[in-house]
């Protein structure tokens, strides 16, 4: 193609006049999404970079592409004293997500038809910025991440993500060969849509596109189909990237890496059969290799995400936090604690009731499976500490002494309970459940 990166930006927009995206429902809530609600909950990435909760009264948080502004209200709900700012190319779209946060009672949410490009014209500065499904439409995806960054305040974070260009390369494929059919020369529409559909209907059972890249349903004439194939098949300006692009990019918007959005299904040692046993120059390669290459390996062996999905912020100036692991009795002492707030839902508090009262244990996952790729246990203990927690934030020494007062005597010698042991069970359930951050424990 020889388009000009004004045409691309212009079909872009057309596209999305057409089709905006995400079609969902204006009704639609997403309250009872807890693992959406915890990716798109400012403390989330905050924490994980500083191990801290955000101190932030309201926080000033941009939708970056908001297309018909489900992903505007996730934020609102997930952010209740926020601040919601949404922008898009598509006028269309920016009706809906206005329409959209009205329904649900976040009228004062606001909305701009601007690009990406033209964040500084805002005047604004934010805590927060949400850039969904976006970047890999940019002719430079860092110039994107740098403008975002030129209204980012010091202690902001970003969230972005890119196309996979090896998960997604059947896809990919299709493009180019819709592109030498004519399929990409105008805006694509209904017409187009029904080309596709008849198009891969035809190919032969055998043929690779086929099995890699086409499902049997999407050739019904419905609207899940449209939109997967508006979204893949025929989608203006998609582009691909691999992890090391990523680390480019943060790299050039001068920019830092904090960490995956879904980080628990990035682990390297996931993809082998026993992680504990490995030959020793893998053992010992992984240990010394940098988070990018865990990344990179991970990409290489494994390219089943369909997105590079990341947070990012303005490079550190100040040393990094101690991880728990290397806390001593001191730091402990100082210490405060609280549930994750996507964890506080009623559904969680009778759960937890139940499992203290009945001695059932509870599948955390099953209440907020988001920070872990399996299962987490817990027993009547750990439900009686969450539970405590679910009151608000509490001071590490009193949960020792609620822990004292729910267990005051050892179990198998039935003498009293030492402060020294009971600070010892709670330092091991806490660092257990910060791993997950079903809670949060920082020095205050």
């Amino acid at each position: 193609m020889n388009d000009t990166p004004v045409s691309i930006s212009d079909k872009i927009r057309q596209q999305f006049d057409f089709g905006p995206y995400p079609r969902t429902p204006i009704d639609k809530s997403p309250k009872d999404d807890v693992n959406q609600l915890f990716t798109h909950n400012f403390i989330t990435p905050y924490y994980l970079r500083n191990q801290q909760v955000p101190k932030i009264e309201r926080p000033v948080i941009l939708d970056a592409g908001c297309g018909s502004g489900y992903t505007s209200l996730i934020l609102a709900e997930a952010n209740p004293h926020a601040q919601i700012v949404g922008i898009d190319v598509s006028a269309e779209s920016i009706k809906l997500a206005e329409m959209r946060l009205k329904h649900h009672g976040f009228g004062d949410a606001q909305f701009h038809v601007l690009s990406i490009e033209e964040l500084p014209s805002l005047g604004m500065e934010f805590d927060y910025i949400n850039c969904d499904e976006v970047l890999y439409f940019l002719p430079e995806p860092a110039a994107g991440l740098r403008s975002m960054r030129s209204i980012l305040k010091p202690h902001g974070i970003i969230r972005a993500n890119l196309h996979s260009a090896l998960q997604r390369a059947p896809f990919y494929r299709a493009q180019k060969v819709f592109q030498m059919m004519g399929l990409f020369d105008t805006n694509p529409e209904e017409l187009e849509i029904g080309l596709v559909q008849e198009v891969m209907k035809a190919l032969a059972p055998h043929t690779n596109l086929k099995q890699q890249g086409w499902n049997p349903k999407w050739g019904n004439d419905n609207v899940i189909a449209h939109e997967v194939i508006l979204a893949n098949f025929l989608l203006q300006g998609d582009q691909g990237f691999t992890v090391s692009d990523m680390f480019q990019c943060i790299e050039t918007a001068d920019l830092e890496f904090i960490s995956m959005v879904n980080w628990v299904n990035w682990d390297i040692y996931s993809l082998f059969q026993n992680p504990d046993d490995l030959p020793v120059f893998l053992t010992y390669g992984l240990s010394e290799t940098t988070a990018q290459e865990k990344l990179s390996l991970f990409e290489l062996l494994h390219p089943v995400h369909r997105l590079l999905d990341f947070w990012c912020g303005m490079p550190k100036l100040d040393e990094d936090f101690s991880p728990l692991a290397t806390w001593d009795t001191g730091d402990w002492q100082k210490a405060h604690v609280q549930i994750h707030p996507q964890l506080t839902t009623q559904k969680a508090k009778e759960a937890f009731l139940k499992t203290v009262s009945e001695q059932v244990p509870i599948d955390l996952a099953s209440l907020l499976s988001a920070p872990t790729a399996g299962s987490y246990i817990a027993n009547s203990s750990i439900a009686a500490l969450l539970l405590l927690l679910m009151d608000g934030p509490k001071s590490y020494r009193g949960v020792v002494e609620y822990w004292l007062q729910l267990y005051p005597k050892d179990p198998l010698t039935l003498e009293p309970l030492t402060a020294d042991i009971a600070e010892k069970k709670v330092q091991k359930i806490l660092s257990q459940l910060e791993v997950f951050l079903y809670v949060l424990i920082e020095i205050h």
